[in-house]
């Protein structure tokens, strides 16, 4: 595992810390719980792969109230009214930010969301520890974000298997060629790349176009 960037490096300390507090609020056992009374799932990967076959676009429309690099985004956010437009408007999944410190985001937002719609919900946020895994069960998403370059692999190996255990979907995310070799020996299902270097903001294009001929066809991009 290369050195993290700077900004993700500040992103996990403090979600160490936040999970340190919440687990004394929560116990793990009774999150645990929840995640087994927890709806079944709506199928984000499923929803994806028939799109495909129905050569339709697979979009994931996301919810984000800010971000680290733009501050607030809209003043005016209501993720009930924004998940409901992004059915009307023929949306495959959607894509709920939780973090709270840097995105703004939260679990009570993801579960109006649920509410508001019947897409089946990814869970972005920084996932580090089994107990997010169970949480992210016990709110009601379909799938979480596990990020490569968050992670060492035996952990990312351990959140991923407990994930399928519990019944979610597991998007792995990628930004570059050494952290998709690291996926791809995990054998993902579904992969995302993202364009945006973590060390400077920029973002490139050319980094799908660069990684895209490496995945195999059973991954779903």
């Amino acid at each position: 595992m290369s050195e993290q960037p700077e900004i993700l490096a500040r992103i996990i300390e403090h979600k160490k810390n936040e999970l340190t507090e919440r687990k004394r609020h929560m116990p793990e056992e009774t999150m645990r719980e929840w995640a087994r009374e927890a709806p079944a799932s709506r199928g984000f990967e499923s929803a994806l792969r028939n799109a495909e076959l129905a050569k339709r676009p697979g979009v994931i429309a996301e919810i984000k109230r800010a971000s680290p690099s733009r501050g607030i985004l809209r003043e005016d956010f209501d993720p009930m009214q924004i998940a409901a437009s992004y059915q009307m408007n023929g949306a495959t999944c959607i894509s709920v930010l939780t973090d709270g410190h840097f995105f703004k985001g939260s679990c009570a937002i993801l579960e109006l969301v649920r509410k508001a719609c019947f897409l089946p919900i990814l869970r972005k946020d920084f996932i580090i520890d089994n107990y997010q895994v169970h949480e992210t069960r016990a709110v009601g998403a379909d799938c979480l974000l596990l990020i490569v370059a968050a992670l060492e692999d035996e952990k990312m190996a351990e959140l991923n298997a407990l994930a399928k255990e519990l019944g979610l979907d597991v998007l792995i995310e990628v930004h570059d060629r050494e952290e998709l070799e690291r996926a791809l020996a995990m054998e993902p299902s579904l992969l995302g790349i993202n364009n945006r270097n973590l060390h400077n903001f920029e973002t490139a294009l050319g980094t799908t176009l660069e990684l895209l001929p490496e995945i195999p066809d059973s991954c779903h991009v």
